[in-house]
């Protein structure tokens, strides 16, 4: 792995690549991307990438980590007033469905990581389970929650959401044309509030938590 940028302009130069990056992975997936498109959509010279990646693959699992952060990031921002589990799932989730509406790549890019680099993608599900998991053990140590398993059931709502948020941010609500078949959808959509509200009490029910905490479902 090359060294990272030691100014601030080499910082902003790699941030640009790897927003290049995200762009031509997810239009052209990995087999048809290449370094040449990648620079090219950053507006810097070829041998400029190699300044900071030292392949097409090292930019890729790079852009992994990068995903997995910035919607970590949205995820804990998004939930950081709520003050009960539940209202920490809403909230979270929202954040979520939000970052995939703008980030459309994380679907694509997650899934070729698949193929391309399993230990990537082990890594970004990893780190997004291991939160989650110190987090419902708190709530059920606090009695927020029943008595539930915190890993099995943090990769239980990861699956929750992302499913979810294929269908309904990324596919959108199949009413426009090809909306419910492109899997590289614009990613303009968003959960409908009828879909959230399902989701959610499903997901408080699933968790034991009581009605008097969070929004009550009926």
């Amino acid at each position: 792995m090359t060294d990272g940028p030691r100014t601030a302009r080499g910082t902003r130069t790699r941030a640009k690549l790897l927003e290049a990056a995200e762009k031509v992975f997810s239009q052209n997936g990995y087999s048809e991307a290449s370094i040449v498109r990648i620079t090219e959509q950053a507006g810097v010279a070829q041998g400029t990438f190699y300044l900071y990646f030292g392949s097409k693959l090292e930019i890729f699992e790079e852009l992994v980590e990068d995903l997995n952060r910035r919607v970590r990031h949205a995820m804990a921002e998004a939930a950081a007033g709520a003050t009960t589990r539940i209202e920490t799932e809403r909230a979270g989730f929202r954040g979520f469905f939000e970052f995939t509406a703008a980030h459309p790549a994380l679907y694509r890019v997650v899934r070729e990581a698949e193929l391309v680099s399993p230990r990537a993608l082990k890594l970004h599900y990893t780190r997004i389970v291991d939160g989650y998991i110190e987090g419902l053990k708190a709530a059920r140590d606090n009695g927020d929650v029943g008595d539930i398993d915190p890993a099995v059931v943090a990769w239980i709502l990861m699956g929750i959401g992302e499913m979810v948020g294929m269908r309904w941010v990324l596919w959108g609500d199949g009413d426009s044309e090809g909306a419910a078949s492109d899997p590289t959808a614009s990613g303009t959509s968003r959960v409908p509030d009828a879909v959230f509200e399902q989701m959610m009490e499903f997901i408080q029910r699933g968790l034991g938590a009581p009605k008097n905490k969070g929004r009550d479902f009926q």
